[in-house]
């Protein structure tokens, strides 16, 4: 994105796409670094690299501790414990381990002049990191519900081949979050699945600030790294990792459900608080209700590729479109500069609604699993 014009977005997309997809079907026998794959964004943004890459080796050290049988399945916890602590101390870079719910609020980027640019433009691209950020959190609960034996293996192959058969075909609409679909495993190591969450969306947040042509790459490489590190690990943080709720706690990773697939979900529910939240500081009269108009716009801009009575760029461009009477800092929108008053009014709102709820029950694991039959049911919103 960064060495391609906006205007041929269309053509990049297809192809990119079509080329990742064929890999899926052929993939490499190793993960090649991020230095590989993107050198020249690489020099620009080496910080940015190393927090992808060695998130990336906590995901690899996670799942070899889930399916190494000779770690018994009462210690696959004390192991995974054992990998956080490791991967939070040894990189000053790791993710954070508290929920995305705060760590996209310390981010304060929904009113920056890149937000939504990637879903816009790049529609193809951003549905197959939407299909990742399924497969990935599946295949933890895919050996969550099958414990320490043969049966994982069989379960994995259950899970990934639904990859194949259904959800390249349906894409999700949007970024699933692990509480949704690694619900044991996000009770056994909320740490861990809070990290995943907040590597997927520095993900989004990084194509969003290469698509957007505002901005030298110097400007853009600023305001990623101060994002980098408002989504990084702060001390407090674990105090926070069990602060969610479990929408799906019975859900059955080998089945692709209606509501993995559409726009409703916690990671578009967190978007809408946040705008709320944000609301009071940006409304002409200092009112708290966001109009219908404007929430529209949102929800046009959380949905991948342009929607119908979507207005083009920014969620910003748009929102100064229809209220053109917006109160905003101009010096906040810039490159690097962190939005102190909105994200202290986004910390406050999250606070009032979710910091005296209950910690998340930790997961049972004094007895092996056995793998049960797939569900023909089908799991429902417990909240």
């Amino acid at each position: 994105m960064q060495l391609t014009p906006l205007e041929k977005a269309f053509y990049y997309d297809a192809g990119f796409d079509a080329e990742v997809l064929a890999r899926s079907y052929h993939p490499p026998r190793i993960e090649p670094t991020m230095m590989y794959y993107g050198p020249y964004v690489g020099q620009e943004m080496w910080m940015l690299y190393r927090a992808i890459d060695w998130t990336h080796i906590h995901h690899e050290q996670t799942y070899d501790i889930l399916s190494y049988r000779r770690i018994p399945w009462s210690k696959k916890k004390e192991w995974t414990d054992r990998s956080v602590q490791y991967y939070l101390r040894m990189n000053e870079v790791a993710r954070s381990p508290a929920p995305l719910d705060v760590t996209m609020r310390r981010a304060g980027v929904l009113m920056k002049p890149y937000f939504g640019y990637f879903r816009n433009n790049y529609p193809k691209s951003n549905n197959y990191f939407y299909v990742a950020h399924w497969w990935h959190p599946v295949i933890y609960e895919a050996m969550m519900i099958a414990g320490n034996d043969d049966e994982q293996e069989l379960s994995v192959q259950q899970t990934h081949q639904l990859t194949f058969t259904q959800v390249f075909h349906n894409r999700p609409q949007r970024m699933l979050l692990s509480r949704e679909i690694m619900p044991r495993y996000s009770r056994m190591s909320p740490e861990s699945g809070n990290i995943f969450d907040n590597l997927h969306m520095l993900h989004g947040i990084a194509y969003d600030i290469l698509a957007y042509e505002g901005w030298t790459i110097d400007q853009k490489r600023k305001e990623m790294y101060r994002v980098v590190m408002a989504m990084s690990y702060q001390p407090g943080d674990e105090e926070l990792a069990r602060k969610f709720d479990l929408p799906y706690p019975n859900m059955d990773p080998r089945r692709y459900e209606d509501w993995m697939k559409g726009y409703e979900g916690s990671m578009n529910r967190m978007m809408e608080e946040m705008l709320q939240e944000m609301w009071p500081l940006m409304s002409p009269d200092g009112g708290a209700q966001v109009p219908d108009t404007v929430m529209k716009q949102l929800r046009m801009k959380l949905t991948p590729g342009m929607q119908e009575g979507e207005i083009s760029g920014s969620l910003h461009d748009a929102v100064k479109q229809l209220v053109p009477d917006m109160k905003m800092d101009h010096k906040m929108m810039d490159a690097g500069v962190t939005p102190h008053k909105m994200i202290e009014a986004m910390l406050k709102g999250w606070h009032d609604k979710y910091g005296n709820i209950p910690d998340v029950e930790p997961m049972p694991m004094d007895k092996d699993p056995d793998l049960p039959p797939v569900s023909e049911t089908g799991s429902s919103q417990t909240s």
